[in-house]
C-alpha cells in the first residue's frame, strides 16, 4: 500500500473511532442530552408575594436549582383571584420553560365566571405539591362531641345549627355544601372574609362550629379551646391521629384542603414533565425542606403526573356539582 493510501486509511480509522466514541457518549448521556438542567425556567405564581404558594415555590425552586442545575425565576403575577397569571401560562410555549403554581381556585373559578382557559385541558399536571387539610371544630364547651352530634342537632332543628368559614364561593363553602347535601341536613353557613375571623366568631359563641384549615385552628386545638370533630379528608391527618376523617363516616366524596400544585402548558413534552416531576417530588422529601414546610403548616403530597391529573378532574367535577346544586354565586 502506498503512502497516500496508508494516510487515508489512518485518517478513516481515527474518524471511525471518534464517531463511535461520540455515539457512545450520547447513548450514555440519555435523558441528560435533552435535560432542562441548563435552561432558565420561569414559575408563575398568580398570587401576591408572601402567601403559602409563593413561599412554597421559592423554597422548592431554590432546592431544585441547587441540586439539579436549572436557573429558576419565580414571577408573581397576581390579580383577578389568580386568573391573570393562570391565563398567561395557558398561552405560553409548551417547552417546559414556563410553569404555573395553582391552587383550588383553578377548579372553582370556571364554574362561577368566564375564564379564557380550561382548568383541565389547558394544562399538563406535573405534581400535587402540598396541602393544608381542613377540620371541623367546635368550642371545647360545646355539647357536640362528635360529627354525629352536630348532624343530629341539625336534623332536630333545621337551620338552627351554624357553621362559619371563608366565603362566599370558597373551598370551605363548597365542602360545607357537599356535607350538607350528603348528610341531608339543614345547617346554616356563615361566611367570613378569612379563616381567622371564622375562628374568632366560634370562640365568641357567635356560631356553633367552624370549617377551617388545620393550621388556623392548631393553636386553639393545642391550648384546649377548641375540639376537632373531623378532618375533612379521605384519611386522618398526621397532626390529629385520633380525629376521624370524614370519609370514615361514609362521606367519601367530601374532601377539603388548600392544595398547591405545579402545572405546565398543555402539549408540553412528557419527557420534560417527567423530569420536572422527578425534581420537585424529590425536593419534597428533602429533610430540611420537610421541616420548613411543616413550620408553615404545609404537608407534602408528591403525587405527580397522571395521578395528579386524576385528582384534578375528580375535584373539578365534584366542585361543579356542589356549586350547581347549591346555587353558589361568585363574590
Amino acid at each position: 500500500m502506498n503512502r497516500c493510501c496508508r494516510r487515508f486509511s489512518s485518517v478513516k480509522a481515527r474518524a471511525v473511532v471518534l464517531a463511535t466514541a461520540l455515539v457512545s457518549a450520547l447513548a450514555m448521556a440519555g435523558p441528560a442530552a435533552s435535560s432542562l438542567a441548563a435552561r432558565t425556567i420561569k414559575i408563575v405564581v398568580p398570587f401576591p408575594p408572601g402567601g403559602p404558594g409563593d413561599s412554597l415555590t421559592r423554597l422548592l425552586s431554590e432546592h431544585v436549582s441547587r441540586v439539579y442545575g436549572p436557573t429558576i425565576i419565580v414571577e408573581n403575577r397576581p390579580g383577578a383571584s389568580g386568573r391573570i397569571g393562570t391565563e398567561a401560562v395557558s398561552r405560553a410555549q409548551p417547552d417546559g420553560n414556563t410553569l404555573l403554581i395553582a391552587a383550588n381556585n383553578l377548579l372553582i373559578d370556571p364554574h362561577l365566571r368566564t375564564v379564557n382557559y380550561d382548568p383541565i385541558t389547558s394544562f399538563e399536571p406535573i405534581c400535587d405539591l402540598t396541602n393544608q387539610p381542613y377540620v371541623l371544630v367546635v368550642d371545647i364547651a360545646s355539647a357536640y362531641r362528635a360529627l354525629a352530634d352536630i348532624l343530629a342537632a341539625a336534623r332536630t332543628k333545621p337551620g338552627a345549627v351554624t357553621m362559619s368559614g371563608v366565603g362566599p364561593a370558597s373551598t370551605a363553602q363548597i365542602a360545607f355544601e357537599m356535607l350538607r347535601q350528603a348528610a341531608e341536613v339543614d345547617i346554616t353557613f356563615v361566611p367570613y372574609a378569612g379563616s381567622a375571623p371564622a375562628i374568632t366568631a366560634l370562640l365568641g359563641s357567635h356560631v356553633a362550629s367552624a370549617l377551617v384549615p388545620y393550621t388556623v385552628a392548631a393553636e386553639h386545638l393545642n391550648s384546649g379551646k377548641l375540639r376537632a370533630l373531623s378532618a375533612v379528608s379521605r384519611q386522618r391527618i398526621e397532626p390529629l391521629p385520633d380525629v376521624p376523617a370524614i370519609a370514615e363516616f361514609g362521606y367519601k366524596g367530601i374532601e377539603a384542603d388548600l392544595w398547591i400544585g405545579l402545572l405546565a402548558p398543555a402539549r408540553t413534552p412528557q419527557e420534560r414533565i417527567s423530569e420536572l416531576a422527578n425534581w420537585f417530588a424529590a425536593a419534597l422529601k428533602a429533610p430540611d425542606l420537610k421541616e420548613k414546610l411543616a413550620s408553615q403548616g404545609q404537608f407534602p403530597v408528591g403525587i405527580c403526573g397522571a395521578g395528579f391529573g386524576v385528582r384534578l378532574r375528580e375535584q373539578y367535577k365534584d366542585y361543579g356539582r356542589a356549586i350547581r346544586e347549591s346555587n353558589i354565586k361568585a363574590d
